[in-house]
C-alpha cells in the first residue's frame, strides 16, 4: 500500500487485468508489459476488485496461466464473485492503459490513452441502454494505432452480474489528464518501449 485513503475508493495498477479471463483464447504466459490502472468505489471494492486480488495472489503462487484463467472463469460461472450491491463507479482515468484490445476474441494487446469511467451495470445489455460495442474496423484501427479513429458510443462490457457501462471522457478532460501525468508518461516510456504511447 502506497497511501491509505479515506473516501472508500481503492486504486491499483494490475499487471493481470480482469479482461485476461474473457473469451476462450489460451492464456499461456503472464505478460510483463500489462499496465491496468483502475479504481473502485466502496461497492466495487467489495465485489469487482476481488477478481484482481485473487488473480495477483494465484500468479504470485506460480499458478499456471491456463489454470488461473479456468479458476477465475469457473468462479464467475458459479457466482462465487458477487455483483456489486448497489450502483457505483470505477474510474480508469489514467493517461495510459496497456491491455487486451478485444479480449472476447483474442490476446492482442495495445498501449493506449483512453481515460474512461465505468458504471456498474449488472445484467444490463447494450440493447437495454442503446449502447454500441466498437465495430471490428474500429477495433482494428485501435489495435494498429493505439487510439480510436472516432469516439465510440458508450457501451456495456462483461454482460451479466459484473457488467460495466463504459463512457470515454471528452477531449478537454483527456488533455488535462495527459498534461497532469506528462512526467510519469515520459518515465514509463524510458522503462519499457511497450509503455510509450503511440504518436
Amino acid at each position: 500500500m502506497i497511501r491509505r485513503g479515506t473516501n472508500g475508493f481503492h486504486a491499483l495498477v494490475a499487471r493481470t487485468g480482469d479482461d485476461t479471463f474473457r473469451g476462450s483464447w489460451a492464456f499461456l504466459k503472464y505478460r510483463d508489459d500489462i499496465l491496468y490502472p483502475i479504481s473502485f468505489d466502496e461497492a466495487g471494492s467489495k465485489a469487482q476488485m476481488q477478481v484482481f486480488f485473487d488473480a495477483a495472489e494465484m500468479q504470485a503462487k506460480d499458478t499456471p496461466p491456463a489454470e488461473l484463467k479456468k479458476i477465475i472463469q469457473d468462479r464467475y460461472n458459479t457466482k462465487y464473485y458477487k455483483a456489486p450491491e448497489r450502483a457505483g463507479v470505477s474510474y480508469m482515468l489514467s493517461p495510459i492503459l496497456r491491455t487486451y484490445v478485444n479480449p472476447e476474441q483474442n490476446d492482442n494487446v495495445a498501449t493506449a490513452n483512453i481515460p474512461h469511467v465505468m458504471h456498474y451495470a449488472p445484467n444490463v445489455s447494450n440493447e437495454d441502454v442503446g449502447g454500441a460495442i466498437p465495430k471490428p474496423e474500429d477495433l482494428r484501427y485501435f489495435s494498429e494505432h493505439g487510439r480510436w479513429q472516432s469516439s465510440p458510443n458508450p457501451f456495456v462490457i462483461l454482460h451479466g452480474p459484473h457488467g460495466y457501462f463504459v463512457q470515454f471522457v471528452g477531449v478537454t478532460e483527456r488533455a488535462a489528464i495527459n498534461k497532469e501525468y506528462e512526467e510519469m508518461l515520459t518515465r514509463l516510456c524510458k522503462i519499457k518501449d511497450a509503455w510509450c504511447l503511440p504518436q
